[in-house]
């Protein structure tokens, strides 16, 4: 009976997860569905999930009416300059945090919880002050400090969990050998913090390729502006969609994170594996 009870809930939590699948990936078919479709079946009464006719035209007018290679030039700089730059501010904060306990830790952790709390509304116009005193208003690297800031919390925290796993023991022998604090951090704990660093690195530029409201407000001129922002010019004055060229164009925004992450995930979980064996 207990065996047949414990199939009976794994065959749930199956159809639990299948369904949880479903649901995410139902925005993303339909998007990819509704960028092949031509205008004629987009304005059908009776939409299909697979194109009868085909077609890239809705690219090709994607690529005309908008800058999308520019914007996403924009994109990529600003997402890798802040992943690059979380990370490496992050990952010496991490270790203090995670091997010396005392009131800054605490503070840091604080810190940590506190800043996911504000939501970006509350913390733009005191931004935007700040950005416009610094002469970083309409400017790339404005747009990169913003991401730098507003990840670093999460990296600390992620990348402080990975710290943790390292074991204490192979920084002693380091110490034993002669080795400091810095060159500890740097030949010993380091290498064996590759995966979460990448974890965090990819974690910090999905976050900065997606984000909209920031780059909305802090860019005024089109040679600046982002991709999310750009996608949004394919609305009319009247809200409404050129809806071909926009899933178009949002298909092609959602491949580099996708990509990227479907290259690093197995580096990743090897990565993990390998620290649990020497561990």
């Amino acid at each position: 009976m207990s065996l047949r009870t414990g199939r009976t809930a794994r065959a749930g939590q199956y159809a639990a997860l299948l369904c949880y699948l479903v649901f995410l990936a139902f925005p993303f078919l339909w998007l990819i569905s509704t960028a092949f479709k031509p205008a004629r079946e987009l304005g059908s009464l009776h939409p299909t999930w697979i194109p009868r006719d085909a077609t890239l035209d809705n690219f090709r007018q994607a690529f005309d009416e908008q800058p999308l290679l520019r914007a996403a030039a924009n994109s990529l700089t600003a997402a890798l300059c802040a992943a690059l730059i979380a990370v490496v501010i992050a990952t010496p904060m991490a270790y203090v945090m995670a091997r010396h306990r005392g009131r800054m830790a605490t503070a840091a952790t604080g810190w940590v919880v506190i800043s996911q709390a504000f939501p970006f509304v509350l913390v733009i116009i005191p931004l935007f002050l700040v950005l416009k005193n610094l002469h970083l208003i309409n400017s790339l690297w404005g747009l990169i400090l913003v991401y730098v800031v507003w990840s670093l919390p999460f990296a600390l925290w992620m990348l402080a969990g990975y710290v943790r796993a390292v074991p204490p023991e192979l920084e002693e022998a380091a110490a034993v050998d002669g080795a400091g604090k810095a060159r500890t951090l740097l030949f010993v704990t380091a290498p064996l913090l590759a995966p979460g660093i990448v974890a965090t690195a990819l974690f910090a530029f999905i976050t900065a390729w997606n984000e909209f409201f920031f780059a909305l407000v802090l860019l005024k001129t089109p040679e600046k502006q982002t991709l999310p922002v750009v996608l949004t010019h394919f609305l009319g004055a009247e809200g409404v969609a050129d809806l071909g060229p926009l899933a178009a164009a949002a298909f092609l925004a959602t491949l580099p994170s996708l990509v990227l992450f479907a290259v690093i995930q197995k580096r990743i979980t090897g990565g993990l594996a390998a620290g649990a064996v020497k561990h």
